[in-house]
């Protein structure tokens, strides 16, 4: 992997820990780090060590969203400037939403704005009680614009409209029953067990039916009609079980033995 400026990856056994590192500023992301975990997320895709991403924050918090000099600087230039940075802030939250890895969100701190787009994008995310989420954006006149495809995919329509309507803060807990995070816990210690649980049974899980799975429901949340996804799951399965994982993982069942994926 590519060494950085604005984050940092660290390796384990298989999990790759993406670091969003600019914690002067509480991570806040500016043009070079949007280009950076983009760029980053891309290639993940084509690491075959790697089995599962983790997405987490240097220091005191998650991330504070945009960076405001950045923020500034852009204000000012052309429409079509602006245009272009705000695609491109689009393709970073779409990188990880389309990572062929599962992806994980630690959020502590605080994840205000944009940073919300990258926990949602992620496939599951994980917070402590005291992280303080806001979409603030209305506070200072502008709009959750590029986040919002993954934010009210994560928790619908109206509370989307609650939370980025009032801009107002909630803590982790709130955030849990909001459906911004999946869980969120007293303190990291009891985070980090819980996520130990959790990577093991994404271990177990065959490699190839993770990737196909991410596919499967990508396409059927985004890309596909009801009559169309007939056709498509049935072709799915279809190759799946004739494939060499899919062979190896059923005749493991019916011989009541670990899959050779299982170390």
């Amino acid at each position: 992997m590519k060494i950085y400026k604005t984050i940092e990856i660290t390796f384990e056994q298989n999990i790759a820990t993406v670091w969003l590192n600019r914690p002067a500023v509480h991570n806040a992301f500016n043009s070079e780090m949007i280009a950076e975990i983009t760029d980053c997320f891309n290639n993940i895709n084509n690491e075959q060590d790697i089995s599962i991403v983790l997405l987490r924050g240097k220091e005191k918090s998650f991330c504070a969203g945009a960076d405001l000099n950045w923020m500034r600087d852009v204000s000012k230039q052309s429409y079509a400037q602006n245009l272009k940075e705000s695609k491109k802030l689009y393709d970073c939250f779409f990188s990880i939403y389309k990572c062929q890895k599962p992806t994980i969100a630690i959020v502590h701190g605080v994840a205000l704005g944009g940073a919300n787009g990258l926990l949602t994008a992620c496939d599951i995310t994980y917070c402590i009680d005291s992280t303080i989420f806001a979409f603030s954006e209305v506070k200072i006149g502008i709009v959750p614009a590029t986040i919002s495809p993954f934010v009210i995919k994560r928790i619908g329509e109206f509370g989307a409209k609650e939370l980025m309507l009032t801009g107002r803060r909630i803590n982790g807990k709130e955030a849990e029953n909001y459906k911004l995070v999946n869980k969120s816990f007293e303190s990291i210690e009891a985070l980090e067990n819980y996520m130990i649980t959790i990577i093991k049974q994404l271990k177990t899980s065959g490699p190839n039916a993770i990737t196909n799975c991410k596919d499967l429901i990508f396409n059927v949340c985004n890309v596909l009609n009801l009559n169309e996804t007939l056709e498509y799951t049935a072709k799915m399965i279809a190759d799946i079980r004739a494939s060499a994982e899919g062979q190896e993982g059923m005749s493991a069942f019916l011989e009541k033995r670990k899959p050779n994926w299982i170390k």
